[in-house]
């Protein structure tokens, strides 16, 4: 891996980032017993030596999360209750003093490598900077390696992902009053969406790989006549590597949405069309075909989630994700006049299960 955080970031960005990741061994070590304490790994687009540098004047800044997985022995369920909330209250007083989110997710070794390929656990395995430990602890780990093996149903989420930003930003477009914080919020979402849907394209015929830069040289062999698939996939990984707060007009982000959305509609429909063996050929056509949209999830599994959280739409035999899935494709594709009570509770809903 990167021995750099960043692709170009200053040498004061970058000591920055190192001297935060020394505070946060230090606050770990404090909070996790040594026996108990396996490793530490930095994830994300830092850990992968491809996070985001902010230019503001003559200083780089950093822009994107620091994501850290702590490593722990024993029952990942327990760990989280009993060490959850103080690596919790670690993060909030590191973040105001980085200047962005620290965050720590839990984990056991026992546990990764046991677990079915994902997105998320290609993208840790193949990309990270350990802070405590080093690779021998991702022995047995292998299958998380082979980006082939990535599902289609991790694709699925990525799109639904950046297509409910879509979602929100045409919520913040439609508002009376448009601030520049508005426009930073739309101008970043539609960023995100174009990176999402070269990535999905790429996870479609097997060639995802953890550096976007790769992805993008990758892409622009697979997809060369589509160029406008690969121009916004350019555009989203210059946003990834170099970010910027938007100044943009609400009339110039409004062609913008409205643009990458049609795409966005058309690249849903194929990989749902692919991932289910359906033919839905408009968004109204996904919304009312009764495929289960979820078929990677358990009955048992639906079934507790329905026991655990009561009133939840669709039947117990069903993933809630089926019905957010609908509301994205009615709200984004078929509805735009949704009321406030709808959004907040689409909104309400997403932030439960994501």
């Amino acid at each position: 891996m990167s021995a750099r955080f960043t692709i170009d970031g200053s040498a004061a960005l970058e000591q920055h980032l190192a001297v935060t990741c020394m505070q946060v061994r230090a606050g770990v070590e404090r909070l996790i017993p040594r026996h108990k304490l396996e490793g530490l790994v930095l994830a994300g687009g830092y850990g992968r030596g491809e996070g985001g540098v902010l230019r503001e004047g003559m200083r780089d800044l950093p822009y994107n999360d620091l994501e850290f997985f702590v490593f722990i022995s024993g029952s990942t369920f327990l760990n989280d209750r009993r060490y959850k909330a103080a690596l919790h209250r670690l993060g909030e007083s590191l973040s105001s003093a980085v200047g962005i989110d620290v965050e720590f997710k839990i984990l056991s070794l026992s546990r990764l490598r046991r677990s079915p390929v994902s997105m998320f656990y290609y993208d840790l395995v193949m990309g990270h900077r350990w802070i405590i430990g080093d690779d021998s602890l991702f022995a047995g780990c292998d299958h998380h390696r082979d980006a082939s093996r990535i599902p289609l149903h991790e694709a699925t989420r990525l799109l639904f992902n950046r297509c409910s930003g879509l979602l929100f930003a045409a919520e913040r477009l439609a508002q009376k009053d448009f601030t520049t914080a508005d426009a930073d919020f739309v101008g970043r979402n539609l960023a995100k969406a174009r990176l999402a849907i070269g990535d999905v394209i790429l996870t479609m015929a097997g060639g995802y790989h953890w550096s976007c830069l790769e992805r993008h040289r990758q892409l622009q062999v697979i997809a060369e006549s589509d160029t406008q698939l690969v121009t916004h996939h350019a555009a989203g990984v210059a946003f990834k590597l170099h970010p910027t707060r938007s100044t943009k007009s609400r009339s110039e982000l409004a062609a913008e949405h409205a643009a990458l959305s049609h795409l966005a509609q058309t690249i849903f429909l194929r990989l749902e069309n692919q991932r289910l063996g359906i033919h839905c050929a408009t968004p109204s056509d996904y919304v009312t075909n009764s495929t289960n949209k979820c078929p990677e999830v358990p009955l048992w599994k639906n079934i507790l989630i329905r026991l655990r959280k009561r009133g939840l739409p669709l039947s117990p035999a069903r993933y809630p994700r089926e019905h957010l899935l609908h509301e994205l494709v009615t709200l984004l594709w078929t509805n735009r006049d949704a009321d406030h009570r709808t959004m907040r509770q689409y909104t309400e809903l997403w932030n439960c299960f994501n």
